[in-house]
């Protein structure tokens, strides 16, 4: 149910930010007196619209996303007699610029807003109390924790009554910060006696552990052996979520932001060329991903056993890095992308002035974009194949959140 629900949130949260990045379109083109005279959600038969002034607003049949009719986005469109002045291809290469800027403006807006949100409301994950997952019937020295294995002894924690799903809150009455610590104060006490405080269903029990000397990994250096103290438990990392002051949420979010930018060109660069393993069992976890695979894994993180602080944090954060990556996405010089309309405007305007410097009086050239449509569909069709081999892999080899 709850991963239903996750789906269900993520897809409402896509559908909010495309509007979101269609009314950046909207509002500056109106700002600069260009007609709009659509503002639908949704794509395919209309189900309900209305209109206010010159605008037709309403809701399409499929709720893939939604759009913004601009009169005269080309020179290719019919423009109605009386509105030739209004027409978006008739407008200076700087007001043009700024409307095909301001959806993916809105995209960077939506996610800086989210993880300020994010920061200041919620906090930041910080691991806590460590919670024993698994108690061993016995300890041995080295990897091979077998009881028949020579040198294996009854497992202390188990034979005090330790339970899986215990939290260990403190050692000898001295708070346990992490699970790190846990296993360091362990491994450090071989043959002497800990009091481990647990919680327990609620209840705050006490039990001592004599951890017996094994020979194990160091730490520091896994080619090497030292003898530590072991109890035969396994650690699970517990997060909580911890708000902070004003400043420190600030820089949070700046470390944030920073966080999403890197993964984003990590995403358009290192990542791209596992694009031929999303079918392999080796798919890379952090590799490419499409709404579906985001999809999913927002469900999961709602299904998750994880505090709600915590889980709201993940959410969050995926749905301020898709806005980022959109925004990054829609701004790439193709055709039909906004960033491809905005290179044939730059070039338009860096040609006229080439040109008038040269001793040119007459109107601006506008690029023949007949020419450009075979590059155009190129693209298209590039990004559809891109899209279906991704939709492919997200539903047969999904990426999984790590238990």
């Amino acid at each position: 149910m709850l991963t239903a629900i996750g789906i269900v949130a993520f897809v409402v949260a896509l559908l909010t930010s495309v509007m979101i990045h269609e009314g950046g379109h909207f509002l500056t083109a109106r700002r600069y007196g260009m007609k709009a005279t659509q503002f639908f959600v949704g794509f395919g038969p209309t189900l309900w619209s209305t209109r206010r002034g010159e605008t037709e607003y309403g809701v399409k049949a499929i709720p893939a996303g939604g759009f913004v009719k601009i009169v005269g986005m080309t020179p290719l469109e019919e423009v109605e007699p009386g509105d030739e002045d209004r027409a978006f291809f008739r407008q200076p290469a700087g007001k043009r610029t700024v409307v095909l800027m301001a959806g993916s403006f809105m995209h960077f807006v939506i996610a800086v807003v989210l993880v300020l949100i994010a920061s200041f409301a919620i906090g930041q994950v910080v691991e806590t109390s460590p919670a024993l997952a698994k108690t061993s019937d016995c300890v041995a020295s080295g990897t091979d924790q077998a009881c028949g294995k020579a040198g294996a002894v009854p497992a202390p924690a188990k034979a005090a009554g330790v339970r899986p799903g215990d939290v260990v809150t403190a050692i000898d009455g001295r708070k346990v910060k992490d699970g790190e610590d846990f296993v360091t104060r362990v491994r450090a006490s071989a043959g002497k006696p800990l009091v481990l405080t647990l919680l327990r269903h609620g209840q705050s029990v006490q039990l001592t552990v004599l951890p017996v000397p094994v020979d194990r990994p160091s730490l520091k250096d896994p080619k090497k052996t030292e003898t530590v103290g072991a109890i035969g438990v396994n650690v699970q990392q517990r997060l909580v979520t911890q708000r902070q002051g004003f400043v420190q949420s600030f820089k949070d979010s700046g470390t944030t932001m920073g966080l999403i930018v890197k993964s984003i060109g990590t995403t358009l660069t290192a990542k791209l060329g596992t694009v031929t393993k999303l079918y392999s069992p080796h798919r890379d976890p952090a590799g490419l991903i499409g709404p579906v695979g985001a999809g999913r894994i927002s469900g999961e993180v709602l299904a998750s056993q994880e505090t709600t602080g915590v889980k709201a944090l993940t959410f969050i954060g995926i749905i301020a890095s898709l806005n980022f990556f959109v925004g990054v996405f829609n701004l790439l010089p193709l055709l039909p992308l906004d960033g491809g309309h905005i290179a044939v405007v730059w070039f338009e305007t860096a040609r006229d002035r080439l040109r008038r410097m040269r001793g040119y009086v007459g109107e601006l050239q506008r690029v023949d974009l007949t020419k450009l449509m075979p590059l155009t569909y190129a693209v298209v069709l590039a990004f559809i194949g891109l899209t279906v081999w991704i939709l492919g892999a997200d539903i047969v080899n999904p990426v999984k959140l790590p238990q």
